[in-house]
């Protein structure tokens, strides 16, 4: 599938077929993830990949999936065949920064800005597009919509989980009402060689409508989700 096809299809899907995602199929969408940008070469993303029923079942249920269902929403993370769980670790960014090769004069660098969660930003991204490319869905559930999901898969402390992503393939859902916000204009997004430069006019180019929503929305009676 064509790049541009592939992200113009992307969106947050929350309604998957029974059908099981094929094993070779998830290795590629996973070895697709692991390629991305990371500060230093640290490759600090490690990626649980959950397809047992019960436990599934039981993401959901942390998830508060009947709540979710009551308010008139597709049993969402449980009919997912796949969940991707994302974790990151800021300590292997920490230990790969004091090393001779990234070692400054005055030690460790400050970290301005903690490029762990950006690296693993990344790695969702690659997920969600590599999906796409494979003829699935994929929707994201952030982690603090799941209480306990680190204790339920044995997840050890130095890895933090960022989140949930289903994978499947896509059955008819709801869309979110968070859509009739609209994308913001391209003329309020790009800015030319400075903040105060002048905005691009006339170049309208995203007006598909894709599903966008970040962790912190929400769906229905107060659910969180992406």
């Amino acid at each position: 599938m064509d790049f541009a096809d592939v992200v113009r299809r992307r969106r947050m899907v929350r309604n998957y077929l029974p059908d099981p995602v094929p094993t070779e199929v998830v290795d590629r969408i996973l070895d697709a993830a692991r390629r991305g940008p990371s500060a230093g070469f640290t490759q600090g993303q490690t990626f649980v990949v959950v397809t047992d029923p019960t436990r599934r079942s039981a993401i959901a249920h942390l998830a508060g999936e009947d709540d979710y269902v009551s308010a008139g929403f597709d049993p969402w993370i449980s009919r997912a065949p796949v969940h991707v769980v994302i974790c990151t670790s800021e300590e292997a960014y920490r230990r790969r920064y004091r090393e001779p090769d990234k070692l400054g004069p005055d030690g460790e660098i400050d970290w301005p800005v903690p490029y762990w969660w950006v690296d693993a930003g990344a790695a969702l991204m690659l997920v969600l597009l590599a999906a796409v490319d494979e003829g699935l869905a994929a929707g994201f559930l952030g982690v603090h919509a799941v209480p306990g999901l680190r204790r339920l898969l044995g997840i050890p402390e130095e890895w933090a989980p960022i989140g949930v992503v289903t994978l499947g393939y896509p059955a008819p859902d709801r869309r979110s009402g968070s859509l009739a916000r609209g994308r913001r204009p391209w003329a309020e997004t790009v800015r030319r060689e400075t903040w105060s430069g002048p905005q691009a006019e006339g170049d309208e180019h995203q007006t598909d409508g894709t599903d966008d929503e970040h962790p912190g929305e929400h769906q229905g009676e107060g659910t969180p989700e992406a």
